[in-house]
């Protein structure tokens, strides 16, 4: 085991993938500058024929990965900022998640497109977006929400692997964050989440940077006697709805915790599956703990309350088991 942050278990993951199939390779804006840490030593270790500067053209980029990977490569794509993907709309949608499809599966288009999420940096209304749930409802991507340093690495290693596109979306709120990170390869299989920790009285399902304050918060309560499972569900498609719903289905309650705004979201997503499926078992209404439907303000004292975090998380909670 080793301890890292969340950039550094993607840098890992990467220079392996790149080691093992000389058929990866590294593209974007300055990825051989290394300007986050993902990329460190890369250009020496791999050379520039792998480690590729692209020009700032997302749809052109885009296209170029998309054209690479339908001719043998295995493209990994740095965007930086998720919101640069409003960019590459089209070559997204109609390109990476339908070639295979429209071409009776002849072609494969394993690219992974990563992309951070800048949100409560005051980084404003372009770069602040947490775009995932949109691209939900795309048939044929892979959209990948890690939560720590060690599932971001064997997320990744998954997503290269993958002969399809996968959309790794990074929560940059959890890029400093360190944990221990196994050595060496391995993988984390997708549509398959994590229990955090077992409980009783609630399921909590939280995506991305509100697994950490869903985890305090749930350390709190079971000093108070109010027992949480808590799940993470990794990867968003495919989604593992049948962990979530059995359980829902035991405990009687859930909240969905998403730092993504409400309306048509991911945690829209998942109350609506657990009503479908278990409603017969719930004993409190589904609820939701999301962001508003607001875009990003640039002033840190009206952005920062936009937020879940672990007051909001608990105060939820409670009221859920009160029911």
């Amino acid at each position: 085991m080793a301890r890292m942050n969340f950039l550094a278990a993607i840098a890992a993951a990467q220079r392996e993938a790149l080691s093992e199939d000389d058929r990866v390779v590294l593209m974007g804006e300055d990825v051989r500058a290394n300007l986050y840490g993902t990329a460190p030593g890369f250009v020496e270790q791999f050379g520039l024929d792998r480690v590729i500067n692209l020009p700032i053209s997302e749809a052109g980029f885009t296209g170029v990965a998309i054209g690479a990977a339908m001719t043998g490569l295995r493209p990994i794509l740095d965007y930086s900022y998720a919101t640069f993907m409003y960019l590459a709309m089209d070559q997204l949608v109609n390109q990476a998640a339908k070639s295979r499809y429209m071409f009776g599966g002849q072609a494969s288009i394993p690219v992974v497109f990563r992309a951070s999420m800048w949100y409560g940096a005051s980084s404003a209304a372009h770069h602040s977006d947490r775009p995932y749930a949109m691209f939900m409802g795309v048939p044929g991507l892979n959209i990948v929400v890690p939560s720590g340093p060690a599932e971001a690495k064997g997320l990744m290693r998954t997503a290269v692997a993958c002969n399809d596109p996968v959309l790794v979306f990074e929560d940059a709120t959890l890029w400093s964050r360190k944990e221990e990170v196994p050595d060496g390869p391995y993988s984390i299989e997708f549509g398959v989440a994590n229990v955090v920790r077992p409980g009783d009285d609630v399921t909590v399902v939280a995506i991305a940077g509100a697994v950490q304050h869903a985890t305090k918060a749930a350390n709190e309560l079971e000093a108070a006697g109010i027992s949480v499972e808590l799940i993470d569900p990794r990867t968003l498609a495919p989604l593992d709805t049948d962990t979530i719903v059995g359980s829902a289905a035991r405990t009687g309650r859930l909240l969905v915790v998403d730092p993504a705004q409400r309306t048509c979201g991911a945690a829209a997503e998942i109350a609506a599956v657990v009503a479908e499926r278990c409603a017969g078992e719930l004993r409190a209404p589904v609820r939701r703990l999301t962001a508003p439907d607001v875009h990003a303000p640039f002033s840190p004292a009206m952005e920062k309350p936009l937020y879940p975090g672990v007051a909001s998380i608990e105060a939820a909670v409670r009221e859920l088991v009160a029911l």
